[in-house]
């Protein structure tokens, strides 16, 4: 296992609103997933954090997010193999991330 991918979103949205934009943004991450071929095996509240686990290319992936007052933590850990596309997949949680956290 390589080092885990961490993200920080910073937001000014206070924990709740952050928490429920993302507890509504999971259908729509949950369906992106899907087009690019990754099933999303797994996703459970505990408090203010979501564990996950999703499935690409044969090898599992998983990681928390932590909702905090005025940021977002994101953690993923991935195998070896998928550790190739470790910079595509922070882009994209920071682009997605930031657009989601944003201030309307």
């Amino acid at each position: 296992m390589v080092k885990p991918l961490v993200v920080v979103i910073p937001h000014q949205l206070g924990r709740a609103e952050a928490r429920r934009r993302l507890e509504t943004g999971l259908g729509s991450a949950q369906e992106l997933l899907g087009k690019a071929g990754i099933r999303m095996a797994e996703a459970k509240w505990q408090g203010d954090q979501l564990n996950f686990l999703v499935g690409a290319m044969n090898q599992n992936v998983d990681g928390q997010i932590d909702v905090d007052e005025d940021s977002v933590r994101v953690e993923v850990r991935m195998p070896m193999l998928l550790s190739l596309f470790a910079g595509k997949v922070r882009a994209l949680i920071d682009t997605n991330g930031t657009k989601l956290l944003t201030k309307k």
